[in-house]
């Protein structure tokens, strides 16, 4: 997300600095998104020195911003930037902003869909097979292959309690054959016997 590089004075002290600019990006989805838009911003690792008896001349702030508008994803960038520039202006130090816009927003497609849910019926009880989703803030490149060829991101639910990017997500190695079969139905439905791709 940000980097913050070369502040080479024990006065200027680089740790004190991170802390300030992560506490000022934090707020740029609570008084810079409109509220009725979806943003995530999330610091979520700091890294400086290497003693504990020494101030680092360099900390490093990494995370992730989530948002289902390019708009809104345009403008959390510009405000990151905004910001960090304005930190380094009051502290005297040379901050770098590394922002790179990863993935797009993942649109499935309703024709791919449909067919995901009509193979998904015959794989599992029809009763658990759901269509209608709120959108997630997950993080996903296979939104970017969706702008090239029209598909359909599905997900195969397990039986453990927590989620994936969680410290504590155990894969439930069970819905390995269900998502195989997914996939296998999906090709013949798509692709019958005789054809070529």
């Amino acid at each position: 997300m940000a980097r913050m590089a070369r502040c080479r004075s024990a006065r200027k002290d680089a740790v004190v600095i991170a802390m300030t600019a992560r506490q000022a990006l934090q707020t740029i989805v609570s008084r810079n998104v409109d509220p009725l838009q979806s943003a995530v911003l999330s610091i979520t690792q700091i890294h400086a020195g290497s003693a504990y008896n020494v101030i680092p001349g360099e900390a490093k702030l990494c995370g992730t911003v989530r948002a289902f508008s390019d708009e809104v994803r345009a403008l959390i960038r510009e405000r990151m930037r905004t910001i960090c520039a304005g930190i380094a202006s009051a502290f005297q130090v040379e901050i770098s902003a590394d922002i790179r816009d990863t993935f797009s927003v993942l649109v499935n497609q309703e024709e791919q869909s449909m067919v995901v849910a009509e193979v998904a019926r015959t794989v599992v009880d029809p009763a658990k097979v759901f269509t209608r989703s709120r959108p997630k803030m997950g993080s996903e490149d296979f939104a970017d292959m969706l702008h090239s060829v029209p598909g359909a991101y599905f997900w195969i639910g397990h039986e453990g309690s927590v989620p994936v990017h969680n410290p504590g997500y155990i894969l439930d190695d069970k819905i390995l054959p269900i998502g195989a079969s997914m996939f296998a139905r999906i090709i013949e439905t798509r692709l019958p016997a005789g054809a070529h791709a």
